[in-house]
């Protein structure tokens, strides 16, 4: 993988809440951590990573009329990136769904990471971690739609996959036109 100045990696969700002891697990999704980890260095000073900060009452629980049990609940440890996840590489950490009435699977979406990533000069971002049939897939069709390049990392994205081959059908929308 060749990176330029002008990429950057995203990294989605990689939170407890979504790993094995979390509260919305997804399978093997602690898997990501290390090849994460791994390529992180390759992206000095390049590094956003997602973080779902829900507040106890989000329209997304099933309590609210949602699909999912409470998760990533804000200033809980469920919601914090996973103890594994080398911290120091990460340049910022950008938290999304913090409002009770407005979900966001994107890591763009009522956030400022657009504007972050322009300023920085980025111009293709490469995205990872979890879940690929969701929080993944929308990052990356969200980051096309502001006009970067986006490459999905297959081998970095673990999927939730409630119907079985959610996560394949989700990386083969990735490879649409702009995407890889």
């Amino acid at each position: 993988m060749t990176v330029e100045p002008t990429d950057a990696l995203l990294i989605v969700d990689v939170q407890n809440t979504f790993c094995p002891a979390g509260t919305l697990p997804v399978p093997d999704g602690d898997a990501v951590v290390e090849p994460l980890n791994q390529i992180m260095a390759l992206f000095a000073g390049r590094v956003y990573a997602t973080q779902d900060w829900h507040p106890d009452n989000h329209c997304s629980f099933g309590a609210q009329g949602g699909p999912w049990p409470p998760h990533a609940v804000q200033n809980t440890p469920d919601a914090e990136l996973h103890p594994g996840l080398n911290r120091s590489g990460i340049t910022e950490v950008v938290q999304k769904g913090t409002l009770s009435e407005r979900d966001a699977y994107s890591g763009f979406e009522g956030t400022d990471l657009a504007g972050k990533l322009r300023a920085a000069g980025i111009t293709r971002v490469f995205v990872g971690g979890l879940a690929t049939d969701y929080c993944v897939k929308a990052t990356a069709l969200d980051a096309r739609a502001a006009g970067l390049k986006a490459v999905v990392l297959a081998d970095a994205c673990r999927a939730v996959d409630v119907t079985p081959g959610d996560g394949e059908r989700a990386l083969m929308q990735c490879r649409q036109p702009g995407l890889r």
